[in-house]
Order: structure tokens, then C-alpha cells, then sequence
């Protein structure tokens, strides 16, 4: 099986790349931006997209060495050779998308429903993990729009945070849109997504504390 190294992503050549749904800076390792790309298991990844018919966003693929110590990976993690990927099941049915990975040629498979996403590689033949609970329907529950929840508050109505509140709600949620609607476009910021990931945290945790306190107090003011 051909298996192609560059120290940096970036260093692909654009003519030789051949998996229209995929970028090389999704494929390449979340901590150092190497790459090395097994051309079977693209070519099965590329598959598993045409048969599924949507999206496949990637938690992780090749790692480098020092990136798998980092995250705590197998010693021997496929990740190493460029043959496996983490897949998140928020907008698939995971027991149509184990099936449709079996399908094409994947053999190894790990469930991580705590965790939302599935790892699939080309084998040997095996599997671990918890298995995704059924689902009432196939896809992840929608929320109602944070900004429609929080505009509903009496607290926040009341106050002089409601404007700030609501309109930073609608922030998140329009950044999230943007995150999965345009996921090629913002490739070059993949290396850098581990610092994003913690301002993302540090802003829903903001989030959380506001809307707590506007509950609360909504509460309260039931009580009076």
C-alpha cells in the first residue's frame, strides 16, 4: 500500500492530491501539521463519503510519534501509519455508519459514545468499546437556538445584559454554523485548533453561568 510522508501539510502538491471531499490539513496530525497519507485508506475514506452522501467531519488522523504521546494513543495507534480515523457521529446514524464503513473495506472499529465519535481502520478485524445507544432518530437531538432561550428570560429582559447576552449567544451559534458548513476554508487554522478549542470552552462556560443565573432568577421570581 502506498504511503506518502511531508514534514508539513502544506507541502502537498495540489495536482496529486485526489480526494475531492477531504483536505490535507484535515488528514494531517492536530499537533505538529506532518502528514502521511496511506493511499488505500484515503481511497476508503473517499468511498465511505460518496456512499454516505455526507459530510464525515474528522477528530483525528495521522499523528505524528510525539502527538500520539501527547494525547495518550496506543503505542502501536493505526493513527501512527495513517490508516485510521476518528469520525464524529453528531450528524450520522452509527449503525448506518458502521455499516457503510464495513461496506467498503474498514475492519477495525472503536465506539466512543461519551465521546461522539467513531475510529475506524483498516484492521486487522476487531473492535472495542461501548456500543452508541439507540437512537429515537437517527441523527443527534437539535437544541433550540441558545439566543431564542435566552431572549425568553425575564432576568435577562429585565436587564442591561439581555442585548449583550442574546447577541453573544447568536455569536457561538453562528461560529458553530461556520465551523461545519465551511470546514475547507478555515483548514490552515487545524494546527491551531487546540487553542481554539479552549477559547470555545471559556466562552460556552460563560454562557453557562449566564444562563444559570437568568434561570435562578426566573425561579425567584415565580416564587414571589
Amino acid at each position: 500500500m502506498p504511503t506518502l510522508t511531508y514534514p508539513n501539510w502544506r507541502n502537498v502538491p495540489a495536482n496529486t492530491w485526489r480526494w475531492p471531499n477531504f483536505s490535507a490539513a484535515e488528514i494531517a496530525c492536530r499537533g505538529t501539521g506532518a502528514l502521511k497519507i496511506n493511499t488505500e485508506a484515503m481511497d476508503k475514506l473517499q468511498a465511505l463519503r460518496d456512499r454516505l452522501g455526507k459530510p464525515l467531519i474528522i477528530r483525528s488522523a495521522y499523528r505524528s510519534p510525539e502527538h500520539n504521546r501527547a494525547v495518550g494513543g496506543a503505542p502501536a495507534s493505526k493513527h501512527l501509519q495513517g490508516t485510521a480515523f476518528d469520525i464524529a457521529m453528531a450528524n450520522h446514524d452509527p449503525a448506518a455508519f458502521e455499516a457503510a464503513a464495513r461496506a467498503v473495506g474498514f475492519l477495525g472499529f472503536g465506539y466512543y459514545p461519551r465521546s461522539g465519535f467513531m475510529h475506524i481502520d483498516l484492521g486487522p478485524a476487531r473492535s472495542w468499546g461501548d456500543p452508541f445507544p439507540a437512537r429515537a432518530v437517527p441523527f443527534a437531538p437539535e437544541l433550540p437556538p441558545a439566543r431564542e432561550v435566552l431572549s425568553e428570560s425575564r432576568t435577562l429582559r429585565g436587564g442591561g445584559a439581555a442585548g449583550v447576552a442574546t447577541v453573544g449567544a447568536a455569536g457561538v451559534e453562528v461560529l458553530q454554523d461556520v465551523l461545519a458548513e465551511t470546514q475547507s476554508t478555515i483548514q490552515p487554522l487545524v494546527p491551531y485548533l487546540d487553542t481554539l478549542r479552549w477559547v470555545l470552552i471559556a466562552i460556552a462556560l460563560i454562557g453557562i453561568a449566564v444562563t444559570i443565573h437568568a434561570r435562578l432568577d426566573d425561579w425567584k421570581r415565580g416564587q414571589r
